[in-house]
């Protein structure tokens, strides 16, 4: 299983110096890159104030020489918002300039007011993503040009120039529609369920994969669940007490945003006081504030709930607390969580019970071979 994050990112409240709101969000990528998690998935917003990226395009194109092996993916482009030929062409150019450490993600815009600015109607954004991701796929697959007309772009014996220095990942998200899920079965490409953890994000897993795959195999694709992402909210501390205190510092601004700003009401904290709001992430399943033993029993439960597995788990990245308490909880998270779910760990773990088993034998040849050595010397120095 790989592990990493889905950065919107979160910056409430608003007001915020934004020079400094991105240095963090950088400096957590850097730091995520040296503990050795997999990727991490940036937004695309325009509105609203609090999640303030406006191209992860160019973001990942920043990001990208201050960091060595994580892979950088837009989590998510909101491509009806762009011309598909474009998007190609920058997709293409980015896997060149990273080599290969590019992932392409692709929604329909979840800030309403984004859509709104830009003239697109809310209701048809779900089919546009459809209609878009399959016009985007046939200039990715740089078989020919394409023509293709709608009301936001116009594409005339379009193609790209430029060619993918890798086979880069690509996913759609889902959230609480099943426009997601069809769209990754029809054109095989990864799933990035960016709801798994709420109420109903986590009833419909099971019924979201069977979409994929129902619609995979009438489209000649295969459904891969190595591709399958889940994201879910955490922040671990050494103990379920510190771990609430932390969040004192950003919780009830986030939970405010969510209720108040942000008008996606599948994306809706609950509870006024900030007691409600904790019991609403720990009790309901939607997440973990707590230790790694929660945030291991957390996963444990997605795998079971996801009829199969997945491949990725991704934490959602909210500063409920304070920049040196997420560190710590980045850190904790990758010295006793994901080692629980990689194979990197079973070697070392397997040779501490080897080690266990042969401690007595060992140890008494050891001591057998000093006393040895000892004996001889003595016996050379006496003659």
């Amino acid at each position: 299983m790989r592990f990493g994050i889905f950065m919107a990112p979160f910056h409430p409240m608003a007001g915020q110096d934004p020079i400094a709101a991105i240095q963090r969000d950088l400096e957590t990528i850097q730091l995520l890159d040296r503990l050795g998690y997999d990727e991490v998935w940036v937004g695309e917003h325009h509105s609203a104030g609090t999640e303030i990226i406006p191209d992860p395009m160019i973001f990942i194109g920043y990001a990208a020489p201050q960091t060595r092996h994580i892979k950088l993916g837009t989590g998510v482009l909101s491509l009806p918002y762009h011309n598909p030929l474009l998007v190609t062409d920058r997709a293409f150019f980015l896997d060149q300039l990273t080599r290969g450490r590019f992932m392409l993600g692709l929604g329909p815009g979840a800030l309403p007011g984004d859509a709104a600015m830009l003239g697109i109607s809310i209701e048809e954004q779900r089919a546009a993503l459809e209609e878009d991701t399959e016009v985007l796929m046939r200039l990715l697959a740089c078989e020919g040009p394409v023509t293709h007309k709608t009301s936001r772009y116009n594409l005339v014996e379009a193609e790209t120039q430029y060619r993918p220095y890798s086979n880069f990942d690509m996913a759609v998200a889902a959230i609480a529609s099943p426009t997601g899920p069809r769209i990754a079965g029809q054109h095989g490409i990864g799933l990035l369920s960016i709801g798994a953890t709420s109420v109903d994000g986590f009833d419909a897993l099971g019924y979201h994969w069977d979409v994929v795959e129902k619609r995979a195999a009438e489209h000649g694709k295969v459904a891969d669940r190595n591709q399958w992402r889940l994201v879910g909210p955490m922040h671990l501390a050494e103990t379920r007490e510190q771990a609430i205190e932390d969040v004192k510092f950003g919780l009830d601004d986030w939970c405010h945003y969510t209720q108040h700003v942000l008008a996606a009401p599948h994306f809706r904290a609950a509870g006024e006081t900030f007691e409600e709001r904790v019991a609403w992430v720990n009790e309901t399943g939607l997440g973990v504030i707590g230790t790694p033993d929660d945030a291991i029993e957390q996963i444990e439960r997605l795998e079971k709930q996801s009829n199969g597995g997945f491949g990725a788990y991704l934490m959602m990245d909210h500063e409920w607390a304070n920049p040196r308490a997420q560190q710590r909880h980045y850190e904790l998270f990758a010295r006793y969580v994901k080692p629980r779910f990689q194979g990197l760990a079973k070697g070392p773990l397997r040779m501490e019970q080897r080690a266990l088993g042969e401690w007595k034998a060992l140890g008494d040849r050891v001591e057998r071979a000093v006393q040895a050595a000892t004996d001889a010397h003595f016996e050379t120095d006496d003659s």
